[in-house]
């Protein structure tokens, strides 16, 4: 039976120490480049691919990948513009540090959680995620670094993330200029994901940290504006989607006929721009797609959140500095 051809066998048909070999692998700086031609050289003629990734990781006790647990489906990943943000910074991050990145389900329960315990990684990055959701206890329970992303703060984790209170509150007071029957279309409230609208719902009963910040904010702003909550009517929708949006800014407009929106995703606002019907509408995120609909909306760079989040977890970045947000107010919203 044939054996795999080992780091010493290099070394004696290169003529070199088995050092030089795993520099040549390792550390190619370290040797002369004629030195490196010839363990090159000798490890083609063994078939030599390189050190056992997996045996020099338990020397070493890295693994040099990088996790990242989604909130949603995988495919959520691929279709949203925000998350491609985000995970596009994480793997800038990973590029810069020669790290694989491993994406990782997170349903809450049974294989997901099995795969978060027993992922052969260095450190987690989480999508935003719910208070209860069990994966937090089980990626803190790993001992390896966290950050999440919007939250929520738990012990032995690192955040990223805006003020989303404080911005929406910002949104919402441009948002609501002129308006007469304003509503809100929100993310999930808790991880059953109802769809439902209900008038004047307590913030601190949504158990997604974003979910409950953005409403906190335009809570604030509609009561700025001289309107009482409980008369609001929310919609909860079950998913981040265009198509959701316009569901939901159909039904409140048949039912509540109302005139502006609070959205809490430009996905969702440009979702009430599809009906029609000269409903002023606010977004969050800015997104390129938003820009051409002419959306007001939060400005926040979910690419430097990522790429600040995975150098925090790999090591390269001993702080998170602060995320910034700004407005952009355009067509989509009354001038007063």
């Amino acid at each position: 039976m044939s054996t795999r051809p080992t780091m010493a066998d290099v070394a004696a048909a290169a003529g070199v120490s088995t050092m030089s070999v795993s520099y040549t692998f390792n550390q190619p700086g370290r040797v002369s480049d004629a030195t490196k031609q010839r363990v090159r050289a000798a490890a083609a003629r063994l078939g030599y691919t390189g050190p056992h990734r997996a045996a020099q990781s338990l020397r070493s006790g890295r693994t040099n990948n990088l996790g990242v647990v989604l909130t949603e489906k995988l495919t959520y990943s691929f279709e949203n513009a925000q998350a491609r943000a985000f995970l596009s910074g994480i793997a800038e991050a990973c590029l810069d540090t020669d790290t694989g990145l491993v994406l990782l389900p997170n349903s809450r329960k049974g294989v997901d959680l099995d795969r978060v315990r027993d992922a052969h990684v260095d450190g987690f990055v989480l999508w935003t995620t719910a208070v209860d959701d069990p994966v937090l206890e089980i990626a803190v329970g790993t001992g390896k670094p966290i950050c999440i992303q919007g939250g929520p703060r738990y012990p032995g984790t690192q955040l990223v993330g805006i003020d989303d209170l404080e911005a929406a509150q910002a949104i919402g007071a441009v948002g609501l200029r002129g308006a007469h029957r304003p509503a809100v279309i929100s993310f999930p409230r808790d991880r059953d994901r109802v769809g439902e609208i209900v008038l004047g719902p307590d913030p601190a009963a949504a158990t997604f940290p974003v979910t409950s910040a953005r409403l906190a904010g335009y809570r604030r702003a509609v009561v700025d504006a001289g309107f009482d909550w409980a008369d609001v009517p929310v919609a909860f929708v079950p998913t981040n989607a265009r198509t959701e949006g316009a569901r939901a800014a159909t039904a409140l407009q048949r039912d509540y006929e109302v005139d502006t929106v609070l959205a809490s995703s430009d996905d969702l606002a440009l979702g009430v721009l599809d009906i029609g019907g000269g409903i002023a509408v606010t977004g969050w995120d800015d997104s390129d797609v938003a820009e051409a609909a002419g959306l007001t909306t939060v400005a926040q760079s979910l690419y430097d959140q990522g790429h600040d989040a995975a150098r925090w977890v790999l090591g390269s970045l001993r702080e998170i500095p602060p995320a910034e947000w700004s407005l952009k107010v355009r067509t989509s919203t009354r001038i007063s």
